[in-house]
């Protein structure tokens, strides 16, 4: 097996200047105190493209033969990867075709095009675009860039070790998205070639741990499903290059719920003002949730990537608030005279609960005759204000079942 060096990493640092940006190394006095560390967030949701991936898709294509840019370039991605290698072969003037999962985000697909790649849409996971891929690439000869499983894509994801040991030469931790594994591999080969003693501990969804199951395993294998709301990590089957390297480099892996996540990405909008995705906040939601033990250590959180559906979006706002106790469901049984509705909208004001939907079912064969059933969605602190006002609504002997949307 081939071995990714620190030299790889340096070599694709030069490669890459003109690609990229350098992104900020942002200290968060917020996660600092919620977490007893020093958080610092490694913003990569503001790199070109939105996402970590235009490093090594543009370390790649720097490395191209005359031949292999006139046959062009072809990827399989859930979405960041494709806009990194779109950009970057758009900047050579290089043919670029793109096969993404149906499932991919719409933002991701059109943003791809926008670089000017074809895209194609196939399968409903990553794994389906990257058969497909592979078939079109057999006929057109066009050079495959695989998104993490290939030296010189890890290499250039590795730069970004290199920027955080530049910009915090005294980092304790380092926790990072995996998927397929390329970014944690790059990231660890840089980071422990030059300080050994650093963690770099990666971060994956409970509902795609393909890398988790391959070290357990002790190979790569073909998970079940990857459904999770971090689409740029879901991958079925983790690489055989990058499970070799992380292996040999990484620490430990761990993984987040899904809820978890949502929280993460809720988190970051209202507190750091930034915009993740998904994957991107898996290392946000490690470290609120205690999945690594970081207290008093100076933590990198490696925010992977910023984009993100506004739809989809909206969705992961509304579980966010119901998974912190900021967003309450519950449904009630009033006597429909006239008042009743008023007495109880009075008694939730005065626990000082913020009224954001109510609806009320009169004809329906599970309501009792001259009675109407109330739903109601309110806007609480938390989960102790919560039970502060259903304690108040039971009290008032208000029958009602609560999160009924759970």
């Amino acid at each position: 097996m081939e071995n990714l060096t620190l030299m790889n990493v340096q070599e694709a640092q030069a490669n890459i200047g003109s690609y990229i940006q350098r992104t900020p190394l942002d200290h968060s006095q917020t996660y600092s105190k919620m977490t007893n560390s020093e958080i610092y967030l490694k913003l990569e949701n503001m790199q070109k493209t939105g996402s970590f991936k235009v490093r090594g898709a543009a370390n790649k294509i720097s490395k191209l033969t005359s031949l292999e840019k006139k046959y062009g370039v072809i990827a399989s991605s859930a979405g960041n990867h494709a806009q990194g290698v779109a950009l970057a072969a758009s900047r050579g003037g290089i043919p670029a075709t793109i096969v993404m999962p149906e499932s991919a985000p719409i933002a991701k697909i059109d943003a791809t095009r926008g670089y000017g790649a074809n895209v194609i849409l196939y399968g409903n996971v990553y794994d389906d675009a990257y058969e497909k891929a592979k078939e079109i690439q057999a006929v057109t000869g066009a050079t495959f860039i695989h998104p993490f499983d290939d030296l010189d894509v890890m290499a250039g994801q590795g730069t970004i070790g290199l920027e955080i040991l530049e910009d915090l030469p005294d980092v304790d931790t380092v926790l990072v998205p995996v998927g397929g594994g390329g970014l944690i591999s790059g990231i660890a080969v840089a980071i422990k070639s030059l300080r050994p003693k650093v963690r770099v501990i990666g971060i994956q969804a409970a509902e795609a741990a393909s890398m988790s199951e391959a070290l357990r395993s002790g190979h790569p294998i073909l998970i079940d499903t990857a459904n999770t709301l971090a689409d740029g990590i879901a991958v079925k089957r983790a690489g055989d290059l990058t499970f070799d390297h992380i292996k040999q480099w990484v620490d430990d892996i761990v993984t987040v719920t899904e809820d978890e996540i949502s929280a993460a990405i809720l988190s970051l909008m209202e507190r750091a003002k930034s915009i993740a995705e998904g994957a991107g906040s898996v290392a946000l939601a490690a470290a609120l949730n205690a999945k690594v033990d970081i207290t008093k250590q100076k933590t990198v959180l490696v925010i992977s990537g910023g984009n993100i559906d506004v739809n989809f979006l909206a969705q992961i706002i509304e579980r966010g608030l119901l998974t912190n106790g900021r967003s309450m469901v519950f449904r009630t049984i009033l006597p429909d005279r006239p008042g009743n509705l008023e007495k109880l909208l009075i008694l939730i004001a005065k626990e000082r609960a913020n009224v954001l939907t109510v609806e009320q079912v009169r004809y329906d064969l599970s309501v009792p005759l001259r009675y109407a059933r109330v739903t109601m969605t309110l806007e609480t602190l938390n989960y102790e204000h919560q039970e502060k006002v259903l304690q108040s609504i039971r009290e008032a002997g208000y029958p009602f079942q609560k999160d009924i949307r759970h």
